[in-house]
């Protein structure tokens, strides 16, 4: 069956850069229908050296080891987007390595997310300005490429991703943020921010007890 391509572009988005100001955790804790993504797929790049990831997800659905919707997506992302794989957590092929990561990068594409395995990693892992996200890394390469979809709904780590959802990524991990969270979602996860801030104060000055507002303990 030949790969299926469900759209081309993405629908038009509202401005999200104030998106890049916030943490995957807070985004997790605070956003209400915020969907955290499995915490296995994690950064390519060592903790304090992963480049934040945020951009709007074009979705592959990848029937491993054939990675044909890989490559039909290369030219349909664009600029600032976010390459989503999922293939079922496979982890024996890689569907993606330094060769179609580096056309990616070329044309401004954010990052890559992989439910699945890369491999090329001492290539993929010098580049501070590409992120790249996955459960798996293996040697082996993929076989075929004629089957998946492009642009149509996947799950990938154990949650929906849709084209066009928001994702976001840090050294902690990622999380999906779909359309109707970006503009009511903000408010929170400022709000969280600010109250992060005034505990650092408070307890750079007083007592955790005071800082968090505790109970009195009981004392034996």
């Amino acid at each position: 069956m030949p790969v299926t391509l469900h759209r081309t572009t993405l629908p038009d988005a509202p401005d999200l850069s104030a998106w890049a100001d916030i943490p995957v955790a807070v985004a997790v804790d605070t956003v209400p229908g915020a969907r955290q993504i499995d915490p296995d797929i994690r950064p390519l790049r060592p903790a304090g050296r992963q480049p934040r990831l945020m951009g709007r997800a074009v979705t592959v659905d990848c029937a491993a080891p054939d990675f044909g919707a890989v490559l039909h997506a290369l030219d349909l992302i664009g600029k600032g987007e976010v390459l989503v794989i999922a293939a079922r957590a496979h982890r024996d092929h890689a569907m993606i390595g330094d060769i179609l990561s580096g056309h990616l990068r070329a044309k401004g594409v954010a990052g890559v997310i992989v439910d699945g395995a890369v491999r090329d990693t001492g290539t993929l892992g010098q580049w501070d300005d590409f992120a790249v996200f996955s459960r798996h890394i293996t040697p082996r390469g993929p076989t075929g490429a004629d089957q998946g979809a492009v642009n149509g709904p996947v799950t990938f780590g154990g949650i929906t991703v849709d084209a066009g959802d928001l994702i976001l990524g840090d050294d902690d991990g990622l999380v999906c943020l779909p359309p109707e969270t970006w503009e009511a979602g903000l408010t929170p996860a400022r709000a969280k921010l600010a109250l992060e801030d005034r505990w650092t104060a408070a307890l750079r000055t007083g007592t955790a007890a005071t800082a968090f507002s505790l109970p009195p303990p009981f004392r034996r």
